[in-house]
């Protein structure tokens, strides 16, 4: 399984496009992958037959590296290669050969009764790859599950690898129990670490009958991963203004009012239609570029000071939420921003976005507005320092030279790292948003 993006660590493997016996050359395309975010193509990295299609079509949550097919190259017994299975030794497997995570069949726990009988005779002496005895990802399994030392198991498979029935041997002849790990003792002082609440636990507090139960998908579970990360790890601090937007609203109408048609299958449409949100991304991109000590993103050795605005744009999608980047936001007139979001947005509700098209980025726009929201607080999206909350537009009084006005106003939340950024630097970084949404004329130039 791939690594299809640098914080993939598991995907669904939705669909093959070939089959056991099918011929393959590098890049042809095999097989179907749903990541959290999207669905890829995944191509044949070496040219040979497909020996054994080890991960059926539609299986969730396969680890990545985790093999999922065997190739048998030139010359070598496809018969003998898919015989092996995951217990063969594999040719050429489509993965890479880190087994940084391998789902395998559950093996049973018993417990090995300890048996004078010895164990199988050797085939061949222990090959060992690194650190770590060479061995099919099964036998490792239950080599764990049984606290088996695999180093001192020998192998009677290809090549001296060690197998399912050499650790069955193993077990039933009581032998080759790793030493147990011994470690310093926690320290008294050591501070409780709270868990959540079992699903046993929460569920024995409804009544039976009361629920269903729906299978968090890929998605759903990397946004609650990560966003428990940032709450966990950020510090975050919050910083409200108010903008009012009717000069806003009148230069949007002036330019939408002035926009050419163009041709299309579907008749003449505008060449651009902006949205208030379009406006709103380029005032925050603009605002980077006016306190470009804000637009930065914290690493433990490192302030990592960006040269460019590059807005993230939180789009709704179903099952959760992504975020597609516009990038150099603050160097792209409101017509090409407006245009390339409503290609991105799309995109990213038919799950088609490409991986450098929603990950990394200087900060981040959320905007509820739409729905009512009159303001809420976002939670950073790292290596962001910075995610603004746009709240709806509504009327409200408003104090003009001691005289009571009617206002457009829209509240603005600004959730900043305090490690990246304090408070009055967000403050300015905050006043230079509100100054451009308020003062419209000075995007477009």
């Amino acid at each position: 399984m791939p690594a299809l993006s640098p914080t993939m660590e598991e995907g669904n493997l939705a669909k093959w496009l070939v089959k056991e016996g099918d011929k393959v050359t590098s890049g042809d395309v095999i097989a179907e992958i749903e990541t959290d975010k999207a669905t890829m193509e995944v191509e044949a990295v070496d040219e040979g037959t497909v020996a054994k299609l080890v991960v059926p079509a539609g299986t969730e949550g396969v680890k990545v590296n985790a093999l999922i097919a065997i190739l048998a190259g030139e010359g070598e017994d496809v018969a003998a290669a898919a015989k092996g299975g995951g217990d063969a030794a594999p040719a050429k497997a489509e993965a890479p050969k880190e087994e940084k995570a391998e789902p395998a069949p559950e093996a049973p726990k018993a417990e090995a009764p300890k048996s004078e009988a010895a164990p199988a005779p050797a085939v061949s002496a222990p090959v060992k790859t690194g650190d770590r005895p060479f061995s099919s990802p099964l036998a490792r399994r239950i080599a764990k599950d049984a606290g088996i030392d695999l180093g001192a198991v020998t192998g009677s498979g290809p090549h001296g690898r060690v197998i399912k029935k050499d650790v069955e041997a193993a077990i039933s002849g009581g032998g080759a129990k790793a030493a147990p790990v011994t470690g310093a003792a926690p320290s008294a002082a050591a501070p409780a670490v709270l868990k959540p609440m079992s699903d046993d636990a929460v569920l024995k507090l409804f009544e039976q009958g009361s629920y269903e139960l729906v299978p968090h998908d890929g998605m759903r579970k990397t946004i609650a991963k990560r966003l428990l990360e940032a709450k966990s790890t950020v510090p975050h601090f919050y910083l409200t203004v108010d903008c009012e937007l009717d000069a806003l609203l009148a230069l949007r109408a002036q330019i939408n009012a002035a926009s050419p048609m163009r041709k299309t299958e579907k008749g003449d449409v505008p060449a651009y239609k902006l949205s208030v949100n379009d406006m709103i991304i380029k005032a925050m991109a603009l605002a980077l570029r006016d306190v470009p000590e804000a637009n930065v993103s914290w690493t433990e050795a490192n302030m990592v000071k960006h040269k460019h605005s590059d807005v993230g744009v939180a789009v709704s999608i179903r099952g959760g939420l992504i975020t597609p980047i516009i990038r150099k936001a603050e160097q792209k007139t409101l017509s090409a921003i407006s245009n390339e979001m409503k290609d991105l947005a799309k995109r990213a509700r038919d799950r088609k976005l490409k991986p450098e098209e929603y990950q990394g980025g200087t900060t981040a726009v959320s905007n509820l507005g739409m729905f009512g929201v009159r303001d809420f607080a976002a939670i950073i999206n790292p290596p962001h320092a910075t995610i603004l909350a746009i709240g709806a537009g509504e009327e409200r009084a408003v104090v003009k030279k001691g005289e009571i006005k009617v206002a457009t106003v829209m509240s603005v939340t600004l959730s900043t790292d305090h490690r990246a950024v304090d408070g009055a630097l967000g403050a300015e970084l905050a006043q230079a948003f509100k100054r451009h949404i308020e003062n419209p004329m000075g995007m477009l130039v």
